[in-house]
């Protein structure tokens, strides 16, 4: 494979990237052997979003299978973040070089990026094993993140009660309500991003431990109608935070969580997201201060077993190529 092809592929890998409500926030611009990644901030959500936080985890996602395609195609990718303060929309640079050799371990994460889906239900009753848990917290450090399972029932129950909260909260609030609207695709839809209905339930999913599920059939008939049906497991509560709070902290976050997240897939573990709560100051301090011992959040995550496929929809190369 030759750079160009390498970077073509990489790009094309990178887009595979999660990203919330699947609005694939990011742009990218290739000069010699150099790719730039943009924030797109025109798919931000303007109301759940405005600093950008949730758009700068997804392109740190986004950079992080970037980074992880060149390798396993040979080349070596030296990353600069946030590289120019005077472009804050330019998140990253990555120069392309030679005579990189991926291990088995990036083989491995490489071949999930196209085949790990969001969960958007409850799980099975089949356990996640510990050792596995415990290898999520190791990725999720590699890229400067803490991963953090939280096991006791009354914090479980804290965080769920927290998803209710800000869920009943947005539902009612209308500007909250068009952000996830807006990424709802109907039945037959042929957008290219946004959530598909065959990927989200046709209504609410009772999870154990009440964790509250986004409402994509708002007002609506769609969905899939057998998504979660008899899978009633919360599964593995985790939390990504980080010691600051800011842009570089944002994308790091990014990198840990699809590190963490093409590990987990390798073993047949899939992931719900629960960032409700996170898009509220109020709620998000709560959490920083009684659970996170003043790190901040940055995803709450569920993994678990789920049988479900859901379907996945990405934008193609041109339309992200700037």
């Amino acid at each position: 494979m030759n750079t160009a092809e390498a970077v073509r592929a990489a790009l094309e890998a990178a887009g595979w990237a999660p990203s919330v409500h699947n609005s694939q926030p990011w742009a990218f611009a290739v000069a010699g052997e150099e790719i730039s990644l943009r924030a797109d901030t025109g798919r931000g959500l303007r109301f759940a979003d405005p600093d950008g936080r949730q758009l700068l985890i997804s392109c740190g996602a986004a950079l992080f299978n970037l980074r992880t395609a060149l390798l396993c195609a040979g080349f070596d990718a030296a990353v600069r973040v946030l590289p120019d303060p005077d472009r804050p929309a330019l998140l990253a640079t990555v120069r392309v070089g030679g005579g990189a050799v991926a291990d088995e371990h990036t083989r491995t994460l490489r071949a999930e990026i196209e085949r790990r889906r969001t969960h958007r239900a409850g799980f099975t009753d089949l356990p996640v094993p510990d050792r596995l848990v415990d290898g999520l917290v190791r990725e999720a450090a590699e890229e400067g993140a803490r991963l953090t399972p939280v096991r006791a029932p009354g914090d479980v129950r804290m965080v769920a009660a927290l998803t209710v909260a800000a869920q009943q909260a947005q539902v009612r609030d209308r500007l909250l309500a068009l952000d996830v609207v807006r990424w709802a695709r109907p039945p037959g839809s042929a957008r290219a991003d946004g959530v598909p209905a065959d990927a989200y339930p046709s209504g609410p999913v009772r999870v154990a431990a009440g964790f509250a599920q986004r409402d994509y059939a708002w007002r609506h008939d769609w969905g899939a109608r057998q998504l979660g049906r008899g899978q009633h497991s919360p599964g593995v509560l985790a939390l990504i935070t980080t010691p600051g709070d800011g842009p570089g902290a944002w994308i790091a976050a990014g990198q840990a969580l699809q590190r963490s997240l093409l590990h987990a897939a390798a073993h047949g573990v899939s992931a719900a997201f629960h960032t409700q709560p996170l898009e509220m100051h109020h709620l998000r301090e709560f959490l920083r201060q009684e659970l996170c011992e003043g790190a901040y959040p940055q995803m709450i995550i569920r993994f678990g077993i789920t049988f479900d496929a859901g379907g996945a929809v990405r934008r193609s190369l041109p339309e992200v190529l700037g």
